[in-house]
């Protein structure tokens, strides 16, 4: 190591009689733990909408930049007030290079804020670490205090290893992810002074893929995502008692609505990114679905094929916009004929579709011309990031150092990330996470979140990798 009086004083000193191996071994340690410390912190914080923790974990975070040498000018939270009233925050930390690349920052990305979650529910706290059966539990352990401490530790890391980066490196931490992405947008809009970048990594998305024995399959670089877009659907009756039942209830004729709907496909569609990740993961998937994955990567009008896709929850939303119901509500009393049933959908349109085409094909699909639609929001759509060289290079070499031979295939994101913003605001966008999981063990937004521990650890050397083959000599 380059300074190795630096790396101990930040994390912790070394005995002055070990051998180098040892040293080595205990900086490894010392730099670890120190990442485990901001991770365990991190989730102690409940972070989640109406809790007001989000700036209470930006203060902390930022005490552990200057504490680690970065100095308070570029260390910036941005406070910020929701439409609901309630006070966020982001934070955005500078990592100055001697600029020898000639090339603009690059941003990097992970968010603060976390789907609430109920401690009557869970097995453990799900707002203390807790580590069991080679897993760490925690709400926000996978979704995202995960690429945060990732992000915060490998800074933190670079800065006591004396590593000087050709070009800034640009921390943006958000702080309203899980619901209206309001800081995301002023990072690069209000703020674009701080995060204007030639590309931004995300720490929320991608990742590699284990298969049920925990065998690696393939690692995931998301390239794009999305439209995010919810409508509220309702139908009106004039009511009235319930002792005299009418033919028109508005619950009845709203569940046939959505039965319609239930019952309704969009049409397949396929761009740059989801052909090649079709072709490229049915070499590595078996059986049905891996050649149906071939097929449609050919003939995305290949029915046999979208329907056995349309059967697995991780793959029919790229094949196509997909619309489901999340929220009921109706009535007014238990006595009473309901005078309104509300549903709301949610749908997740495929780029290239837009929002008023979803919102007719709705309507259509309802079979009901009484039916209400209302837009929900102000949904953006976002365009595909190319794929570079430089960026899927420095992801093999990562990926590399920990499974050798591991294919690296592009990803279109059924869901939406800070990415989505990002991109929007012509900035291209990579979802490069660091961590590789089962799919049977993602429990994002859902009872007893959790990450495997080595992953955990993997991941730090993940983006150290990165950050040193994208800004390094």
């Amino acid at each position: 190591m380059q300074t190795r009086i630096a790396i101990v004083a930040i994390f912790l000193l070394l005995p002055p009689s070990t051998t180098a191996q040892d040293s080595s071994a205990d900086y490894t340690k010392s730099y670890e733990q120190k990442a485990l410390e901001i991770f365990r912190t991190s989730i102690s914080y409940r972070s989640a909408q109406t809790h007001g923790q989000v700036p209470v974990l930006a203060a902390y975070l930022a005490n552990q930049f200057r504490a680690g040498g970065f100095p308070d000018e570029d260390i910036h939270i941005l406070p910020l007030t929701l439409e609901s009233g309630e006070e966020t925050a982001s934070l955005v930390v500078r990592y100055h290079g001697d600029g020898s690349s000639g090339k603009k920052p690059i941003l990097l990305l992970a968010h603060m804020d976390v789907v609430d979650a109920l401690p009557q529910d869970w097995e453990r706290d799900p707002f203390s670490l807790i580590e069991e059966e080679g897993f760490f539990f925690g709400r926000g352990t996978l979704d995202d205090k995960f690429g945060v401490a990732m992000l915060t530790a490998t800074f933190l890391r670079l800065k006591s290893d004396g590593f000087i980066p050709t070009r800034d490196l640009i921390i943006g931490f958000t702080g309203d992810e899980e619901t209206d992405m309001m800081t995301t947008r002023s990072l690069v809009t209000t703020h674009r002074e701080l995060t204007d970048a030639e590309f931004a990594l995300n720490a929320d998305a991608g990742g590699g893929k284990l298969d049920p024995e925990g065998e690696v399959i393939a690692y995931l670089i998301q390239t794009s995502e999305k439209t995010y877009a919810s409508f509220e659907l309702t139908m009106r009756n004039p009511g009235g008692h319930s002792s005299m039942p009418r033919s028109d209830n508005a619950i009845y004729e709203l569940a046939t609505v959505l039965k319609n709907i239930e019952a309704y496909r969009f049409p397949t569609r396929i761009n740059e990114t989801t052909r090649k990740y079709f072709r490229e993961y049915a070499a590595v998937t078996a059986g049905k679905v891996g050649e149906a994955m071939a097929r449609f990567s050919e003939n995305p009008n290949d029915e046999e094929a979208s329907d056995i896709l349309a059967q697995k929850p991780s793959e029919v939303g790229i094949t196509r916009t997909t619309c489901v119901a999340t929220m009921l509500r109706a009535g007014h009393a238990e006595n009473a004929l309901p005078q309104s049933a509300t549903a709301t959908v949610n749908c997740r349109i495929f780029p290239g579709e837009t929002v008023e085409e979803v919102q007719a094909a709705l309507k259509q699909a309802a079979g009901n011309d009484a039916l209400e639609i209302r837009l929900l929001g102000n949904p953006a759509p976002s365009p595909v990031s190319p794929l570079r060289e430089d960026v899927t290079a420095a992801v093999t070499a990562a990926v590399e150092s920990r499974f050798p031979g591991t294919p690296i295939i592009p990803y279109m994101a059924p869901y939406g990330t800070d990415g989505k913003v990002i991109r929007a605001e012509g900035i291209p966008t990579y979802g490069v996470v660091g961590l590789f999981i089962r799919a049977e063990d993602v429990f994002a937004h859902g009872l007893n979140e959790r990450v495997p521990v080595r992953s955990f650890f993997g991941g730090l050397e993940h983006w150290h990798t990165l950050l040193t083959e994208l800004a390094g000599r």
